[in-house]
């Protein structure tokens, strides 16, 4: 099946795309416009708070997809060839050493997400309500 083997790439590559923002965002030659694209990648990522909830069939994770896939793409095309081939070499390295590693970091980063939206949305709430 070429195209699962095809989807399959796509998605290892869109992994270490989003790996090497992370690195990218923390590099001291990364622009900060580029900075900003990487921040909202990486945390469109980690958000469990989608544009299209993830149980509405097919388009759920399609719109996860196409959002993430066309921000991590801005950003790598915004960052300086240099910088982009460094973080690549180091996503790629910490993927070859951690990515087998148990979930209990990516639940840790789930919480903090959480209770991040939940504190901009409380901090909105308290700026708008009537006094």
């Amino acid at each position: 099946m070429p195209a699962l083997r095809s989807l399959r790439q796509w998605a290892r590559r869109l992994k270490r795309d989003v790996v090497t923002l992370w690195f990218a965002w923390h590099h001291p030659r990364t622009p900060r416009l580029v900075k900003g694209l990487c921040l909202l990648a990486i945390a469109y990522t980690l958000s469990p708070i989608d544009l299209i909830p993830d149980f509405v069939p097919v388009i759920g994770y399609l719109d996860d997809a196409i959002v993430l896939s066309a921000l991590t793409w801005l950003a790598l095309r915004m960052l300086p060839p240099d910088v982009l081939h460094d973080s690549r070499d180091r996503a790629q390295l910490w993927i070859d050493r951690h990515w087998r590693r148990p979930l209990i970091w990516a639940s840790v980063a789930a919480v903090l997400v959480v209770l991040t939206w939940a504190c901009v949305i409380y901090a909105i709430w308290i700026a708008l309500r009537p006094a």
